[in-house]
């Protein structure tokens, strides 16, 4: 069973604003007793409508057709036919080939939706929303998943990072058939809907966005805006960084990453502090 901020993520982004379990379904905000009530409109009466006699037409009797004549062939005829030149008959317009504009602006509508895979984890007082690489959650050997784990102790947050609700990755597209709009601003609304109810339950100090996915459903920017600091509206401070299997792959995109975290770190250790005194108090 999803949790209620994913259901109403769901909902939202299938374009459904008044719904009713058909069972009480646990962890849901309660019905509205008032959309129980459903009043049928009253039929209007239809008019009589009276029936009109249509007149029946008049037999005519058919004109009789003359024959008509059938020209006589001469040898003479035949010469002027032949010395007359033939007029070629008009061959039919054929439709216009459509221009590249044309082909350019359906191709753009018929384009296929985004495809991708995030996961929502909370080390500390960060959100990490994180570019599933394989496209399943994290295993506890995926080379991926321990260059993670070291990124966070280097950031001296907990190296343990805890999945956020009930632990299902965010996927997009989220129906494969239909005719529900499923191009990149939905899924920029379903995915930004999904970080402000986790925020809204349990804030952070700082949102990470690891990956080309995250940056641009999330953080509205595009895959080379990686090493900065942004402020997204409704989700707050975020730190845009690569993705792990370029980390990977590029090692010296590593150094450029450490000067973007020393940068950014005094925004979730001051955090991190005033929580851990709140404790001990």
């Amino acid at each position: 069973m999803i949790s209620e901020s994913r259901r109403r993520a769901f909902l939202g982004a299938m374009q459904i604003t008044t719904w009713l379990p058909r069972t009480e379904l646990p962890f849901a905000a309660p019905s509205r007793p008032e959309l129980l009530h459903f009043f049928e409109p009253e039929a209007e009466p239809t008019p009589a409508i009276e029936p009109r006699s249509v007149p029946q037409p008049t037999r005519s009797e058919p004109e009789p057709v003359a024959p008509t004549p059938v020209a006589s062939t001469s040898p003479a005829a035949d010469a002027v036919r032949s010395v007359m030149p033939r007029v070629a008959m008009p061959e039919p317009k054929k439709p216009a080939v459509k221009t590249r504009e044309s082909q350019t602006v359906a191709a753009e509508h018929k384009a296929a939706p985004p495809r991708f895979a995030l996961q929502l984890l909370r080390a500390g007082n960060v959100l990490l929303l994180v570019e599933l690489p394989t496209g399943e959650s994290f295993q506890s050997r995926d080379p991926a998943y321990i260059l993670l784990k070291d990124l966070l102790r280097a950031a001296r947050l907990p190296d343990k990072p805890q999945q956020v609700g009930d632990g299902e990755p965010i996927r997009w597209p989220l129906l494969h058939r239909g005719s529900l709009d499923q191009g990149a601003e939905a899924a920029r609304d379903y995915v930004q809907g999904v970080v402000a109810a986790e925020l809204e339950d349990m804030g952070c100090a700082c949102l990470w966005l690891i990956g080309s996915p995250a940056l641009r459903f999330a953080g509205e920017v595009e895959a080379d805006a990686c090493y900065r600091e942004l402020t997204i509206e409704g989700l707050g401070v975020a730190l845009t960084i690569p993705g792990l299997e370029q980390l990977m792959e590029q090692p010296g995109s590593k150094a450029q990453l450490w000067k973007a975290m020393r940068r950014s770190m005094p925004c979730w250790m001051i955090g991190l502090g005033e929580s851990t005194s709140s404790v001990h108090e």
